[in-house]
């Protein structure tokens, strides 16, 4: 039996009992084999220019002159509708642009990214919301509207549908509908798409929400939210008080009671999970998303997530899911919740050892932290682990180097770093930390994961800087010679690193090419505190790998006298053969090798 929204009439009734269904985890093979690329759909590719927004529909009223910002300008540089509202402040204003990134752009790109050896994408929240960032969600059933063909005709469509949160209400927009082009054209080349869930907090447009400020505690929808005080209608003042993701008050928290989310939006969100995990309901996934990234997890009821879980794996047993948590959390990795997560532990350790400078962590101290990750969850769990450097979350990989020894993801902007934080473009010595940081990431545990951008050289300070728009050969870039804080800088060029996205494409072909290097065991064979160099192997039944990272700004010589013979794969910088046994490394480099020894 189908629905008219074309979902089975099952996916319509709530599945209370789905948490004891006994259905665990099941991680999908292509988890271990892929090279993720993270997309903000906004600002990766104006593929339509037809459907660009007509204004910014989280500014509390409309601005004067707003106009969808010119792709290749200087990022820093305000338009004359941002002068006009606020001179003095360029990242409240930020807020407001929109440069028409949408779902055809990806499209369109897709050639681009599996060229580069890409077979997954991630993809920020892409349900119709009014911020550029998306995760202020009015909907979880539709994609939104400017991502699409139609936004004026489909919002018409959906006010004329009514809606409600019945999925026998639902229509398909022509955004839906593309929507699901990109996951054939995406499937069709052999990529995976994983999408944003967001489902603790809704933006205050949500069709709830707003039938909850109207009709207050009349509203079918009065225990959907967190609400701290209704209004009296007898007093001019209006007493509505409810609670804010973090005290954001654009952003209504999601009721909870007991560890997790309540009857109404429990079973309003499993709704809109199965109508993109299965779009046309005849009971195979194939035609639905790959997986789920899910948002502030450990914002949530742990019995939340195992009833979530559940439910999903009835849809799809093999569903993909990775959370975003920021420390090592192996009660999350367990066989009845999550597959993967957002390995920011690896990032940390990275650049730690990699990037810092003062604070520079010793190949020891390296291995150590490396280790914790996989001692916690296991080598099979981790093996399936976002290893990210970067994110829309942070400061950008080159913007991380120039800018030293700071906690991750902290002090990372102009106005937050005493005005030291420098916004300029990396120049040949980052480029070379930024290698030997890909390098790593093709090939140690774990599934590489790329922020958009990141290939050709973009850099940037944390939001909004993180999220310029994305390099194309196609358009010509303004020079950056304008600072957030009105500061003197000089002038630096935009344009694309060719010589960096051809590294990252042959560092990923590696990968691809040695399944050591995707699902193979490891162990760390080398650690030289004084020369600041590091080794480790990556084997399996067909190969044996030997991964070697001189770390030092010297040149060092390393006996492998216990893998010769050997044979380069790859590698990073000069290195010579000094004797049978010996390979003489200059400072920076890294080397793979294959070991032919018996």
């Amino acid at each position: 039996m189908v629905t008219k929204a074309g979902l089975p009439a099952v996916f319509m009734l709530l599945c209370i009992s789905c948490a004891g269904s006994g259905i665990k985890s099941t991680a999908p093979d292509w988890a271990t084999d892929a090279v993720w690329y993270q997309i903000f759909p906004e600002r990766f590719r104006n593929g339509d220019p037809d459907n660009d927004p007509t204004g910014a529909l989280d500014s509390p009223q409309p601005i004067p002159g707003w106009q969808v910002h010119p792709w290749g300008s200087d990022f820093y540089k305000r338009q004359p509708w941002e002068i006009n509202v606020r001179p003095d402040n360029f990242y409240w204003m930020h807020t407001y642009r929109r440069y028409g990134g949408d779902f055809q752009g990806i499209i369109d790109k897709l050639d681009y990214l599996a060229d580069l050896g890409v077979n997954a994408i991630y993809i920020n929240p892409i349900f119709n919301a009014d911020s550029h960032h998306k995760y202020d969600g009015s909907t979880y059933h539709h994609m939104d509207y400017y991502f699409g063909p139609d936004p004026q005709g489909d919002s018409l469509r959906v006010a004329q549908a009514n809606e409600t949160d019945d999925p026998a209400t639902w229509i398909w927009t022509s955004a839906d509908k593309l929507f699901l082009t990109l996951l054939q054209e995406a499937h069709d080349r052999g990529i995976k798409i994983v999408t944003d869930g967001v489902f603790n907090h809704i933006g205050r447009s949500h069709f709830a929400f707003q039938d909850v400020m109207a009709n207050q505690q009349e509203s079918p929808y009065a225990n959907w939210f967190e609400i701290e005080a209704w209004d009296d209608p007898g007093t001019p003042e209006n007493e509505f008080a409810y609670g804010g993701w973090w005290g954001v008050m654009t952003l209504p928290e999601i009721n909870e009671e007991n560890g997790t989310v309540v009857d109404g939006p429990k079973q309003y969100i499993y709704n809109s999970v199965a109508r993109w995990m299965d779009p046309n309901g005849d009971g195979d996934p194939a035609d639905g998303i790959d997986g789920w990234r899910l948002d502030v997890v450990t914002d949530m009821g742990i019995r939340w997530w195992r009833e979530w879980h559940a439910y999903i794996r009835t849809v799809n047993p093999n569903i993909f899911t990775t959370a975003e948590i920021w420390d090592i959390n192996p009660e999350l990795l367990e066989p009845d919740l999550f597959t993967s997560s957002m390995n920011y532990p690896f990032a940390m350790a990275v650049l730690d050892f990699v990037g810092d400078v003062k604070t520079k962590i010793t190949p020891s101290q390296f291995t150590d932290q490396l280790g914790a990750v996989i001692d916690s969850y296991g080598l099979t769990t981790v093996a399936r682990l976002q290893d990210l450097i970067d994110s829309h979350d942070t400061d950008r990989l080159p913007s991380i180097l120039m800018n030293p020894d700071r906690n991750y993801d902290r002090e990372a902007r102009p106005d937050q770093h005493h005005g030291k934080y420098d916004i300029s473009k990396p120049g040949r010595k980052i480029k070379r930390l930024q290698k030997l940081i890909v390098a790593l990431q093709a090939t140690w545990v774990g599934a590489p994961m790329i922020y958009y951008g990141d290939e050709v050289g973009m850099w940037g300070e944390d939001d909004p800087g993180a999220r310029k728009p994305m390099l194309w050969d196609d358009i010509s870039y303004e020079a950056e010679n304008h600072h957030p804080l009105g500061h003197a800088r000089k002038e630096d060029s935009v344009e694309l690193d060719l010589d960096l996205r051809d590294y990252y494409r042959r560092a990923f072909r590696i990968r691809h090419e040695h399944s050591a290097l995707r699902g193979g065991d490891y162990d760390v064979f080398l650690i030289d505190d004084d020369k600041e160099v590091f080794g480790f192997k990556r084997w399996n039944d067909e190969e044996t790998l030997l991964v070697i990272t001189n770390n030092s700004d010297q040149p060092q010589k390393v006996n492998l006298e216990s893998y010769s013979p050997f044979s380069v794969v790859f590698s990073l910088g000069e290195c010579q053969v000094s004797t049978p046994n010996a390979i003489e490394m200059e400072g920076r480099s890294f080397l793979l090798l294959a070991s032919n020894a018996e």
